[in-house]
């Protein structure tokens, strides 16, 4: 490969809410022309570059496209926080992936990129081909949920750089026993600098209706994705953190039951969720992307 390729493409697409239009970041590896394309989509509070690494590694198959989910990182802050949820989140990637000009894309989903990713699946026509969904279910164990509410929204400054890497790693750190280096790697684009302070760069009312969702909702949301396990066609990867408070053995294997082609892998020393950091658990993926039968645990 060449510099060109192993070295991301900060790239932008507009996309279009009810309120209006915004812009949508992404960082995209690979040979710029590689039909063959990988989507990797982030968790809630977190950023497209937390997959750098990963889409480095797998540049060399694929073009890789990594998205700043609407809110998140460099993409625009919706004019109505309302709109921070699955559907326009699956109608923006549908929009970068016209921008990709390809047909089919496989999709690596972390947390809320799984979300996204399956209900993007379960629709006719669906362009997800193999989808890698990274300790995610159509089930969300309560208290993981409760566990998250307690800090996504909150917007306190930072005095330096640092601390608050180490408060984004404190807020991770089921992710795995990460270095220093590492921690700094992934959680450096979450923060920016004003007025001499540092903060997230994600937009804090992402938490209005992550918090007003009510328990009906939140019941039929899990109906519909559900379905739409159900009907996705294509291989499926379960992945889960041994630890996971999120997705729950359970889930994981009613998962493998009630899908068309899933099957289901566990890191073991890891919680909510694997941070793909590790050449054991890039060779997972790389395994599965590669169309190998990878050994249910």
């Amino acid at each position: 490969m060449t510099e060109s390729t192993v070295v991301p493409r900060q790239q932008y697409v507009q996309c279009l809410s009810p309120a209006g239009l915004h812009r949508i970041a992404y960082t995209e590896w690979g040979d710029p022309v590689n039909p063959r394309v990988l989507v990797c989509v982030h968790g809630l509070t977190r950023s497209g570059r937390d997959f750098d690494r990963f889409a480095a590694a797998m540049a060399d198959k694929y073009r890789v496209v990594c998205p700043d989910v609407a809110g998140r990182g460099l993409s625009s802050w919706l004019l109505d926080p309302r709109s921070y949820g699955v559907a326009q989140y699956v109608a923006d990637m549908v929009t970068l992936i016209a921008r990709t000009g390809v047909e089919k894309v496989d999709w690596f989903g972390t947390s809320m990129g799984g979300l996204i990713g399956m209900a993007l699946a379960g629709l006719p026509g669906t362009p997800i081909g193999r989808m890698l969904l990274n300790d995610i279910g159509p089930h969300i164990e309560p208290a993981s949920l409760a566990r998250i509410g307690e800090y996504v929204g909150r917007a306190e400054p930072f005095a330096t750089l640092q601390e608050g890497i180490d408060n984004a790693a404190l807020l991770a750190a089921s992710f795995g026993p990460l270095s220093v280096e590492e921690w700094r790697e992934i959680n450096t684009p979450l923060l920016h600098e004003a007025d001499g302070q540092w903060r997230y760069r994600y937009d804090p009312r992402i938490a209005e209706p992550f918090k007003s969702t009510t328990p009906e909702q939140n019941e039929e949301g899990e109906k519909f994705l559900w379905r739409s396990l159900a009907a996705f066609e294509g291989p499926m990867l379960v992945v889960r953190g041994a630890l996971s408070d999120l997705l729950s053995r359970e889930t994981a294997a009613k998962m493998v039951e009630t899908g068309r082609n899933v099957s289901s892998v566990e890191i073991e020393g890891v919680g909510h969720a694997p941070a793909f950091l590790a050449l054991d658990q890039i060779a997972i993926a790389r395994r599965f992307f590669d169309g190998e039968a990878l050994r249910a645990s």
